[in-house]
């Protein structure tokens, strides 16, 4: 398992470049508000989609989609992925979330 150090670093990344992909989109079509550990996005239907930080199992967990996911890093491809092997990456799935829940397309940047 990684050291917290290193989950730290990697959650703050992720928490960096999906706040950069709401910030690139009204705030009346979608809010962003992060928290510490948790980022919340919030659409005018007051559909959300969450993400937070399972710290005590070096996880990401994000809520959207009427289901609740718990992504594990993969070192081996530098990517966020769902724990259960389902194929979902925590990138592309909290995209997903956003364009059910707003219509907006959450486009990170490089």
């Amino acid at each position: 398992m990684m050291d917290e150090a290193r989950y730290n670093q990697l959650v703050a990344a992720v928490f960096k470049r999906m706040l950069s992909a709401a910030d690139a989109i009204d705030p009346d079509i979608l809010e962003a508000e992060s928290t510490g550990d948790m980022l919340t996005l919030t659409a005018p239907s007051r559909e959300k989609c969450i993400v937070n930080t399972q710290r005590a199992v070096k996880q990401i967990w994000v809520a959207g989609r009427g289901q609740g996911i718990h992504f594990s890093y993969d070192d081996a491809t530098g990517t966020w992925r769902d724990d259960k092997g389902r194929g979902l990456e925590l990138f592309q799935f909290v995209a997903g979330v956003v364009r059910d829940i707003s219509e907006a397309d959450f486009v990170y940047p490089s």
